[in-house]
């Protein structure tokens, strides 16, 4: 009879106890998985969501991110300065402000009102009713606006709605004028909050707005530059630092390190200290179970020593049973962690101030591979002081205290 099936015959000699002890491994290796993914699942979802937005260089006022609100000067300019740089392929400016939003009978919503450069809007938001900025062809004598979902729901919009705007003044009562504005579309925006009332005009729409607080003012809280192919974003952030020194060019791979220097870390930190309590309940199940196994079996290993059993067929058959446990457990951990991420990511994306397509919990190959590897080491270093002991007991004597027992 080969290790392997000696251990199952053992394991199933007892189903209770294995039962019980695959399940405490399902339990503990799904929390463990979790953990993993938790570790560095935020850090790629947010890279995924700056790779999707179409620019992968970022040009801003102030060292640090983020560093939104603090305005770029002369940003028309300089769009027009860092287009012709060779490096560069297309640029966009991205501005940004908190407004008062209206309608007809019902009290003002605070919303964050945006523009960005025409042709940038495919990579800011998703038209999923009525028309685009661009091609909306409703009269002039409005701006133009995009929606967000939730604040079509939130103020009952519709293309075609007509909406009362003026910008905040933090602190005093404002008399600036309103300006009215038509509903083109509702949109899906990729880098709205969950917790966020947002909205897209063009920037005639956005500078009329901001007429009435800060008149003839051409700023921007972002200039966005996706780079040249060829070249790559890291030579065209050094082409903008030479350009204009006064700013700051980000490339993704430099706001992602930011990040996950800065603002990931604790969850970093809390992924490896549960990942490490759960590791260590794994190993203690593990070790105690084929501990008390292996106590309970004494004049049965001795007796298979003297039949012949060798200690390495010993130890194999031991470290059989352990891989049955941690391995038929781990296995069932993955589908029952994979619901318990859905059901946290949901829980975590709640939080306000977080875009809506940030995710905490994403499923990628570098966490499998890392679960599998640590339930490896768990279930080698449980079997290890049950072999142990199987491997110094003394045949003749554990056969003497049997009979006279």
């Amino acid at each position: 009879m080969t290790s392997r099936a000696l251990a199952w015959r053992a394991l199933t000699a007892n189903p209770a106890r294995a039962l019980l002890a695959v399940a405490g491994v399902a339990v503990i290796g799904a929390l463990l998985f979790d953990m993993l993914l938790l570790s560095g699942g935020l850090l790629v979802s947010f890279r995924d969501l700056l790779d999707t937005a179409g620019y992968d260089v970022r040009v801003v006022a102030t060292d640090g991110l983020p560093v939104l609100r603090v305005p770029i000067p002369h940003a028309t300019a300089l769009a027009g300065d860092l287009s012709r740089l060779p490096e560069v392929q297309e640029v966009a400016v991205f501005r940004m402000d908190r407004v008062v939003m209206r309608v007809p009978g019902r009290r003002p919503d605070g919303v964050t009102l945006i523009s960005v450069s025409e042709g940038a809007e495919r990579h800011t938001w998703r038209i999923t009713r009525g028309e685009n900025l661009s091609t909306a062809g409703y009269t002039l004598e409005r701006q133009r606006l995009v929606v967000s979902e939730r604040l079509a729901t939130v103020l009952n919009l519709t293309p075609g709605s007509i909406l009362r705007v003026r910008p905040t003044m933090t602190g005093v009562a404002s008399a600036i004028p309103e300006v009215e504005f038509n509903v083109v579309g509702v949109a899906e925006f990729e880098f709205a909050m969950a917790d966020e009332l947002t909205a897209a005009t063009t920037r005639d729409g956005f500078e009329q707005v901001r007429a009435g607080a800060a008149p003839g003012e051409d700023e921007a809280d972002a200039v966005l530059v996706a780079s040249q192919a060829a070249l790559g974003s890291e030579a065209a952030a050094r082409a903008i630092s030479r350009l204009r020194p006064n700013l700051r060019a980000y490339s993704n791979e430099q706001v992602v390190a930011q990040f996950n220097q800065n603002g990931f870390a604790y969850f970093r930190q809390i992924s490896f200290v549960l990942s490490s309590i759960t590791l260590g309940f794994a190993f203690l199940l593990v070790a105690t179970l084929l501990t008390v196994s292996v106590n309970q079996r004494l004049s049965e290993m001795a007796a298979l020593r003297a039949l012949g059993f060798s200690r390495r067929r010993i130890a194999a058959t031991l470290l059989w049973e352990s891989a049955w446990l941690v391995g038929v457990g781990g296995l069932l951990a993955l589908p029952l962690g994979g619901l318990l991420a859905l059901e946290l990511d949901r829980i975590l994306r709640g939080m306000p101030g977080l875009p809506e397509r940030l995710h905490f919990f994403v499923f990628e190959r570098r966490a499998i591979m890392q679960y599998i590897t640590l339930l490896i080491v768990t279930g080698v270093g449980a079997a290890a002081y049950p072999v142990w002991v199987a491997a110094r007991l003394p045949i003749a004597a554990t056969l003497r205290r049997e009979v006279v027992s």
